[in-house]
This record gives C-alpha cells, sequence and structure tokens, in this order.
C-alpha cells in the first residue's frame, strides 16, 4: 500500500490538471478578441478622421483654404486637400518672409504639414524655434478644418475634380503675398461657371507694372476659360502667376463652400434662416501704413455690425485709424455695402477697409 500511495497521487494531480483545462477552455469568449479589437479599430480610424473634421457628416471632398492669421512676423495661411474625411495634403499658401524668417519658414512649414497629414486634426506639435508661424498655423488650420465641417454639415464636397463653382454670385480669393507685391483675384460665378475674374490687387512698380499688365488679361482669360485653377504660368510673371493661382483656388473655394451650403444670394434658404446671423471676416488687405481686416455681421440679408479686426497702428496711424474706423463701421451698416465713401485724411486706410469688406461681402453672399 506505501508503494501505491505515490502513484495514486500522480494520477490524482493528472486528473485535476486536465480538469482544469478543459474549464479554462469552456470559459474562453465566444468572440475572438483579436477580432473584436480589429471591428473597433476599423470604427476608430473612421472616428479619426471624422475627428479631423470636427464631427460626423457626409463625406468631404475638396479644396478648403483658411482664414489668414497674422503673425507678429507676417500672414500665414493654411489650405488642405481632403479626399473622403481624410486630410491628403496640407500647405501653407502664405507664410513669414524675409531676414531669419525665411529660414524659420524654411524649417517649420514641411514639419508643420507633414503632423497634420500624420495627425488628422489641429492638434499638432509646436515647431521649436519658430512658434508665432506655428500658432498661427494651427488657427489657420482650424479654420480650414471648421469649413471641412461646413461642408460636411451641408452635405456638399462632392464636386472638387474640375475646380468649378457652384454658386453664383462673387467671390474674392484671399490676398496672397510674392516677392514683389500682393496678388488677389475676385471671379464672378453663374450656373456653375466662372463668367468673369480680374485681379483686385496685384504687384505694382518698376518693373512689376509691366509684368502685371503682361500676365494678368491672360490669367483672366484662362480662369474664365477653363473654370478652375488649373492654369499655365505666364512666362516671366512666375510670381504673379503663382500667386493669382493661389488667391483664385480660394476664390472657388469659396464658391464651393456656398454652393454646397444651399445659400442663395436671396433671402433666407428656411424659415429660420432671417432670423439667424452670421459673422464673416474678410481678407486682410495690405496698406501703406499697415493691414486693414474687417469683419461683418449679417442677417436677414443685412449688415447690422461692421468693425476693423486689424487696422494701422503707431504714430500718427493711432489718430488716423481713430478718426476713421467709426466712421466706415457706421456706412457699411448704413450702406450695406462696400460703396463708401474714403474718410478725408485717412485715404490708405480706407481704400484698405472697402477691399476687405467687399471681400467679406463676397463670402457672405452680399
Amino acid at each position: 500500500m506505501r508503494k501505491s500511495h505515490p502513484l495514486r497521487r500522480v494520477v490524482l494531480a493528472t486528473a485535476a490538471t486536465v480538469s482544469g483545462i478543459v474549464l479554462l477552455l469552456s470559459l474562453k469568449p465566444s468572440s475572438d478578441p483579436g477580432s473584436a479589437q480589429a471591428a473597433g479599430s476599423g470604427t476608430g480610424a473612421a472616428a479619426a478622421q471624422e475627428a479631423a473634421q470636427g464631427g460626423a457628416g457626409a463625406p468631404v471632398t475638396g479644396t478648403m483654404t483658411g482664414d489668414a492669421v497674422q503673425t507678429q512676423y507676417g500672414a500665414v495661411q493654411v489650405r488642405i486637400t481632403v479626399v473622403a474625411n481624410k486630410i491628403m495634403k496640407a500647405e501653407a499658401v502664405q507664410a513669414p518672409k524675409g531676414g531669419t524668417s525665411d529660414q524659420k519658414t524654411a524649417l517649420a512649414v514641411p514639419k508643420l504639414n507633414a503632423q497634420v497629414v500624420a495627425k488628422q486634426s489641429p492638434d499638432i506639435d509646436t515647431v521649436s524655434g519658430a512658434t508665432y508661424t506655428s500658432e498661427g498655423y494651427k488657427k489657420s488650420l482650424q479654420s480650414a478644418i471648421d469649413k471641412a465641417n461646413a461642408s460636411a454639415g451641408s452635405g456638399s464636397g462632392a464636386s472638387q475634380g474640375s475646380g468649378s463653382a457652384q454658386a453664383s454670385g462673387a467671390f474674392t480669393g484671399a490676398a496672397v503675398q510674392t516677392q514683389y507685391g500682393t496678388v488677389q483675384v475676385r471671379i464672378t460665378v453663374a450656373g456653375g461657371k466662372i463668367t468673369k475674374a480680374e485681379a483686385v490687387q496685384a504687384p505694382k512698380g518698376g518693373t512689376s507694372d509691366q509684368k502685371t499688365e503682361l500676365s494678368v488679361p491672360k490669367l483672366n482669360q484662362e480662369a474664365v476659360a477653363k473654370g478652375s485653377a488649373d492654369i499655365d504660368s505666364v512666362s516671366g510673371a512666375t510670381y504673379t502667376s503663382e500667386g493669382y493661382k493661389k488667391s483664385l483656388q480660394s476664390a472657388l473655394d469659396q464658391a464651393k463652400a456656398k454652393g454646397g451650403s444651399g445659400s442663395g444670394s436671396g433671402g433666407a434658404g428656411s424659415s429660420s434662416g432671417a432670423a439667424q446671423a452670421k459673422t464673416v471676416t474678410g481678407a486682410v488687405q495690405q496698406t501703406q501704413y499697415g493691414p486693414v481686416q474687417v469683419r461683418i455681421t449679417v442677417a436677414g440679408g443685412k449688415i447690422t455690425k461692421a468693425e476693423a479686426v486689424q487696422a494701422p497702428k503707431g504714430g500718427t496711424s493711432d489718430q488716423k485709424t481713430e478718426l476713421s474706423v467709426p466712421k466706415l463701421n457706421q456706412e457699411a451698416v448704413a450702406k450695406g455695402s462696400a460703396d463708401i465713401d474714403s474718410v478725408s485724411g485717412a485715404t490708405y486706410t480706407s481704400e484698405g477697409y472697402k477691399k476687405s469688406l467687399q471681400s467679406a461681402l463676397d463670402q457672405a453672399g452680399g
């Protein structure tokens, strides 16, 4: 009996082990955790793409240009290309230039562009040594994503391919800084086609006058003929041509956004539309004494408020701004258009104000 006792213990231990294994197998989940994780990651990826746009909605495809953000060293403006709710490309159409800014821009912008595509959101890291550029970039990026949100909510965004605009009206693109001066394009759209294109700003002075006179009429014609920003640069006026195309694309983006939202040039599109007010910020206008930028609030098809979010500062500019801006604001509300009188003694500020006001009205459909 003593000899058989150890054997019995081995047999009992083995039986217990087998029973334990059977019990564990019986408790195994019916669904494979790996497959559940894979299913979860699928929705996670979709959610990440939606998060990049700020929310769910119709799939967005198109090009959205953010607002131009003024920094201590110059303007920053970002454009994103979105395909099926995913940011495929990010680029800075404006960035600080001159002196050390050239190096900082060359260092920071490619990194910021890459981060946007990788993270699919505006939650990107600031580039060391280029803090102002990075912060301006992120603000403009958020503005572009906001426009993508609006496009998703309105169910638009499918007609990116040809670059043709859908809404009717006049649209002024962003002011694009080039090596020789500012370029800004305004287009008139009717029946989904560009019927007129014009440069409301172009480089001036010295040889720039000849290059502008040579290139702008050709660029205008091509914009109307092709109905998109995919036009050829004019030989001998490369910088002007590139600036023109960027501003033209910005104007087309506005036309697409408005066309997709279903808002016409008339009154409210819904029963609650008349009661809803929207705030629109015009393009930044560079003047001899500093930038001017106008923001308007529109309700019921009328300007209810106008304000200058940027105006010349320093020295005598403070007095001129204090004198002119309140008058310009009042006239904008009273006349409901950019056809307002310049304030005597503040001609440059007045002209910049009117151009930025017109840009805001174009966006609002006024």
